[in-house]
């Protein structure tokens, strides 16, 4: 992955299950398995950082005191 280009959440996650798919088959050279390895790792914090991201612009509306919606912050299960 060309660490100057971003690539969008779909790609990267299509990218990382090919990896994880030659990783799994063993017939890697050990030096091609690292360079795959380092890449998946590379990809699983973008994915990462791009679901962080998606979390803290997730909001909910919820009944305030006087029945007017009102938006709050999801704060999820973490």
């Amino acid at each position: 992955m060309d660490e100057n280009k971003t690539l969008d959440f779909e790609s990267a996650m299509a990218r990382l299950e090919q990896i994880v798919s030659l990783l799994e088959k063993g017939d890697a050279p050990l030096g091609q398995a690292m360079t795959l390895f380092e890449e998946g790792a590379k990809l699983l914090r973008e994915c990462t950082r791009q679901l962080d991201e998606a979390e803290q612009k997730v909001t909910l509306l919820t009944a305030g005191k006087d029945g007017e919606i009102v938006e709050e912050p999801f704060l999820g299960n973490s």
